[in-house]
């Protein structure tokens, strides 16, 4: 049978009943008389444990304090022990604890037995390191994710440079390097802009304040309107007053990426849709290539794309979703997306109103 702290302390109080009744009644006792000898000097043994062993002649104040504060000591030993005892299951559980790291994200208690509160503790404790696994596991990806989308414009760069000092140029073929060297830095800008994001949105935000969110969705459709008509993407909005609690920078980004997002992957003559309602709720519907449903929360991670998880370098960085999961999270709402059946995305991003 697998003792639980339950079973524990019910076996330590039957084992320490018998032993704390007799340390009360002989402390108990003990005391009486050294009060009495102090008062008049008059020691009683008389209903006291040592008038069972015939020992009152050798009984003295001195002597009284000496073995009351041994058996005190002894007693709250005893206690300690038991104590200790009790809960060695959750001593084994900060061991195993206390070993998690990067290096053993494997590490889990894994309990068994009755469900008691050791157990339910042991599988909450299991539940949150998976996320902290899951975690670790996010960060790695990112970080490799983020090196390799770094490196490949920044090696592209260092061959247009090498190329136009290993040779003479015609003016032609300047204007060219020009160009894609300017093209190569835009890119990187707008990596390390959406990098920087999400490191803000991730410490939650700086300042808040009553917004129209119907304004601020607004603006990003007229804004991107130019955009749609490039792609041939017709571009409608429907936004009704709705005012939440946020950070207009912010709110600004997370508009502006879901919009870009649904203009950029489609197809010419597909459609924008942009919803905003009272209750806070902001969606935004696109037609456009077809996504599987398995594949859609792989969307919100860094550095993917619908046409690919790499090297898709159309406009975007990949980060476009991600940074818009960061933002309504860091504004404490809920953001989700669902394959649309004849292609395209449904999005809907719910921020509480005021």
């Amino acid at each position: 049978m697998r003792l639980t702290p339950r079973r524990r302390a019910v076996i330590a109080v039957l084992l320490s009943w018998p032993l704390g009744y007799f340390y009360l009644d002989w402390a108990t006792y003990t005391g009486i008389n050294i009060i009495r000898h102090y008062r008049s000097g008059y020691v009683s043994c008389d209903g006291s444990w040592r008038s069972y062993f015939n020992s009152c002649a050798d009984f003295s104040a001195t002597t009284a304090w000496i073995e009351l504060i041994l058996a005190t000591a002894l007693i709250v030993g005893i206690a300690l022990l038991i104590a200790r005892w009790v809960v060695l299951p959750i001593r084994d559980i900060v061991d195993t604890v206390g070993r998690f790291g990067p290096t053993s994200l494997g590490l889990r208690l894994r309990p068994n037995g009755p469900h008691d509160e050791t157990r339910r503790l042991s599988e909450e404790i299991d539940a949150m390191l998976d996320r902290l696994a899951e975690g670790y596991e996010a960060q790695r990806r990112f970080a490799s994710n983020a090196s390799h989308e770094l490196r490949t414009p920044l090696a592209t760069q260092r061959a247009l440079i090498e190329v136009s000092l290993t040779s003479a140029l015609t003016p032609e073929q300047l204007e060219l390097l020009s160009r894609q060297l300017l093209a190569t830095n835009e890119r990187n800008e707008k990596l390390v802009d959406g990098l920087l994001t999400l490191a803000e949105t991730e410490r939650g935000l700086v300042t808040s304040s009553p917004l129209r969110l119907d304004a601020i969705v607004g603006e990003a459709v007229e804004t991107l309107r130019s955009a749609a008509k490039e792609r041939d993407v017709e571009l409608t909005a429907s936004l009704a007053p709705a005012t939440v609690i946020g950070e207009q920078p912010l709110l600004d980004r997370l508009a502006s990426n879901l919009i870009f997002n649904a203009i950029k992957y489609n197809d010419a003559g597909g459609t924008v849709t942009v919803s905003v309602e009272q209750s806070g709720a902001f969606s935004v519907a696109n037609t456009g290539p077809l996504v599987a449903p398995n594949q859609v929360a792989g969307l919100f991670e860094p550095f993917r794309r619908m046409s690919g998880e790499r090297l898709d370098h159309g406009g975007g960085v990949g980060l476009g979703l991600t940074i818009a999961r960061s933002i309504v999270a860091a504004h404490g709402g809920a953001i989700d997306a669902r394959a649309n059946p004849g292609g395209g995305l449904l999005v809907t991003v719910r921020l509480g109103p005021v």
